[in-house]
């Protein structure tokens, strides 16, 4: 039997989870969970390159983990962890540091968009993950990097070093392709649809821990069209507002555009926001009810980390290790 492909992706836990990180993201690393040998992680340790409330982070940490669970992903079946409790990350992020140029790190995309954000906190943590991210990837050797429209510049960089490094020592990383996922729907913000959801504009955001009547309330209060057609039409261009809402509905109920149409013929926006909504409630409301009683059980939570930190920490020392000889460091 063939051994599967190793994959592995994470999110920062630098905000609360929301419905653009489940359809765009998490639902469809469940769907694959049989299909690869997945390590999902909390990126924590990419958080602290802007000021964290420790408090906040640790709840984040635990609570995104939480999610994960209650989403679909089985901790028997996927590898599990926070980044911080895999040691080999900082060190191997170290390494490929003195292996990756200035100027590659400061033509990185992110890097002047979030310097121009926090003007008072330019760190060189800010400048330099990039190395970081490609150590998360490069120490589990895997085959593919799932990668969005705003990673491909970091996948392209980690490309790039991991050829860089084999070229002076020989096959140490496995070179990864990078993996155009299934498409998952692409959910922009309920009253920016011109910008995709973030927890950077609240209103316009539905997290999945929020209560049924504060999603409920957002989507009634979403921009649908200034047009003065009020009907249901899948239409990017002229129907941005309405086209997001469809995509959400049509992402969560498995509904075509033209059957969603049909439904909501003669309706208006006053009929399709709330149900809409609803929609977001019920498709939510296991997820939620689910983590909460998941944070409860601190006993099974620990469990999973550890179990997970474990494997991990195990197939990224043998990297590290390799590494380490490579470069003419003492063995331990």
């Amino acid at each position: 039997m063939d051994e599967k492909k190793v994959m592995l992706s994470g999110i920062q836990p630098s905000g609360d989870l929301h419905l653009g990180n489940y359809l765009g993201a998490i639902k469809t690393w469940v769907d694959r969970t049989e299909e690869f040998d997945n390590y999902y992680f909390m990126a924590d340790m990419h958080t602290i390159t802007v000021r964290q409330n420790p408090a906040d982070l640790r709840r984040r940490t635990l609570e995104q983990l939480a999610l994960y669970i209650a989403c679909g992903l089985d901790p028997e079946k996927n590898t599990l962890f926070i980044q911080s409790h895999v040691h080999q990350h900082a060190e191997l992020g170290w390494v490929l540091q003195c292996y990756t140029m200035f100027g590659e790190l400061s033509r990185m995309t992110q890097f002047k968009d979030k310097s121009a954000k926090h003007k008072e906190n330019i760190n060189g943590g800010l400048f330099a993950y990039p190395s970081l991210m490609a150590a998360d990837i490069l120490l589990y050797q895997p085959d593919l990097v799932p990668v969005g429209e705003d990673q491909k510049q970091h996948c392209e960089l980690t490309r790039d070093v991991a050829q860089r490094f084999n070229s002076i020592y020989g096959d140490v990383f496995k070179v990864p392709e990078p993996y155009i996922p299934k498409a998952g729907a692409r959910v922009m913000s309920l009253n920016a649809p011109d910008s995709k959801m973030s927890k950077s504009l609240p209103e316009g955001c539905i997290f999945l821990m929020e209560k049924p009547e504060d999603i409920q309330r957002k989507f009634k209060r979403a921009i649908t069209d200034s047009d003065t057609e009020n009907c249901v039409r899948f239409d990017p261009a002229a129907k941005p507002g309405v086209s997001n809402l469809m995509s959400i509905y049509s992402a969560i109920t498995g509904r075509t555009f033209e059957q969603i149409e049909a439904e909501f013929a003669g309706c208006g926006y006053g009929a399709f926001k709330p149900a809409v909504g609803e929609a977001v409630v019920e498709c939510l409301r296991p997820i939620r009810e689910e983590a909460t009683r998941i944070l409860a059980d601190k006993a099974y939570l620990e469990s999973v980390y550890k179990a997970g930190a474990e494997k991990a920490s195990y197939v990224a020392n043998k990297t590290l290790r390799k590494v380490y000889k490579k470069l003419g460091f003492v063995a331990r």
